[in-house]
């Protein structure tokens, strides 16, 4: 992280480049990375947290600690120092360096010291930053304009950056709430020179100038988007610490090595094929070697598949074709093994007076006709005869007397 302080940056206002700081119309000013929502229905900040414990009482103490969310996945905590009545949606004015910056109360109570831990947060300079006061009008209207020019920013960064011949990627950027310092988030393979690049964009925006390198996969959350799974990405909605990701995890689970199914949104591993690899690897610790084939009278049998949940190693015959396949619990397979070893060979794969084994489509009962592809089809109707069938009417003589 690099800031650069440009010269006389407290004489220059903020907003006095026309080419880039036009006004806007504060209306159209877009604040749904910042965690507000336009409808009250659901929530559309990235990584947010349910609060379960809201209900219990809080003896009328205003909290201490508070999370404040600010753009996209940045979140921070703070002190409430002087003791603000406070909600979660409220904005505030926080101390930042220097200046202030406007942020969004995201999370309050017992849940918060848990966040603290879990996300290892630093103090500092041994203390935490302060909460000033609810922002005010003038706060609000002065951080709409600071937002309304971020979007220009990034495209005339990465203009410059090109023509700087830079070998990265200015992927966000994100004003402080006062308008007097700039975030830079920006993506690179290697080390890459850019103090040349700070001097730049200090002498182009008059604004202090501060660079973050992340990774993909921040990038993928700060972005957001749809996963192959159809729901919201994992690291964009709950998933904050990234883990690295290996082929080996993908191999455990029997899933097959091809990059363009295991690479996700950010074009790395997904981080799912971590979720349950610990579980396979503990189904799998007594599982006999499948590289071993196995001799019996009637041919060798080589290892195909695996269904490790159920415990069965499927087979097929050396040179046959792989749709005459065998299911074989993993206990025959160790048996099988173990008289292999000892120059013996079973007379079946099987052993006498088991069933005979099921194929993986003998497993699935469609109860519901899911898997019908005319499902969607309604069957039609038979069509009505024009002809209309008259009741002939009865004429009755009247009674009588």
């Amino acid at each position: 992280m690099i800031i650069f302080v440009p010269g006389n940056v407290n004489h220059l206002h903020f907003f006095g480049m026309k080419s880039l700081h036009e006004t806007v119309n504060m209306e159209n000013v877009d604040t749904i990375d910042r965690g507000i929502c336009p409808s009250k229905s659901g929530c559309c900040a990235k990584l947010h947290v349910t609060d379960w414990l809201n209900d219990l009482k809080n003896d009328g103490k205003p909290d201490d600690i508070l999370e404040i969310r600010f753009k996209n996945t940045r979140k921070d905590y703070y002190q409430n120092v002087n003791n603000l009545k406070l909600q979660v949606g409220d904005l505030v004015a926080v101390e930042a360096n220097p200046g202030h910056d406007i942020g969004l109360v995201s999370l309050m109570g017992e849940l918060v010291s848990d966040q603290m831990k879990k996300h290892k947060v630093t103090l500092f300079n041994g203390e935490f930053r302060k909460i000033y006061r609810k922002a005010k009008s003038v706060d609000v209207v002065k951080w709409k304009e600071a937002i309304s020019l971020e979007h220009q920013t990034m495209i005339r960064s990465r203009q410059i950056t090109a023509d700087l011949k830079l070998n990265m990627k200015i992927g966000d950027v994100e004003y402080q709430g006062d308008g007097t310092k700039a975030i830079f988030y920006y993506i690179a393979d290697e080390r890459v020179d850019f103090r040349q690049l700070i001097r730049v964009l200090a002498d182009t925006f008059r604004i202090r100038i501060e660079m973050k390198q992340i990774g993909a996969r921040q990038e993928a959350g700060r972005i957001g988007g749809i996963g192959p799974c159809g729901r919201e990405l994992c690291c964009s909605t709950w998933l904050g610490n990234f883990i690295s990701v290996t082929t080996n995890a993908a191999r455990h689970q029997e899933i097959s090595l091809n990059p363009q199914k295991l690479a996700g949104q950010c074009g790395k591993l997904k981080c799912c094929l971590n979720f349950e690899v610990d579980s396979y690897i503990d189904a799998q610790k007594n599982f006999p070697p499948n590289y071993i084939p196995l001799e019996t009278e009637k041919g060798t049998y080589v290892f195909f598949k695996a269904d490790i949940f159920n415990g069965n190693y499927w087979y097929t015959l050396r040179g046959n074709t792989p749709s005459n396949q065998v299911s074989v619990p993993v206990d025959r397979v160790k048996r099988i093994q173990n008289l292999n070893k000892l120059g013996k060979r079973p007379e079946n794969l099987i052993a006498i007076g088991n069933e005979t084994p099921k194929k993986d489509d003998d497993n699935f009962l469609n109860m519901v006709g899911q898997e019908d592809l005319t499902r969607f089809e309604q069957p039609k109707k038979p069509a009505r005869s024009k002809k209309r069938h008259f009741k002939k009417k009865i004429h009755r003589k009247p009674n009588q007397r």
